[in-house]
């Protein structure tokens, strides 16, 4: 499921980071695309399985 969209893969990364520091799987989808420098194209999609998404969401909304 998506829980967020970036225009950076840096950026991407850093959540996603954060998402696994805290328990939560997290993969990152179209991020090829977003280091060709048109994320704003194609924004790299952050996804995690539908039963962490609730608690991915209420760390995303504190950040």
């Amino acid at each position: 499921m998506q829980v967020a969209r970036f225009d950076s893969r840096i950026a991407a990364e850093i959540v996603r980071g954060r998402l696994d520091s805290e328990g939560i799987p997290a993969m990152l989808f179209d991020d090829g695309l977003a280091s060709l420098g048109i994320g704003s194209l194609t924004p790299v999609r952050l996804m995690v399985d539908e039963e962490d998404k609730a608690q991915a969401e209420a760390l995303l909304a504190s950040f």
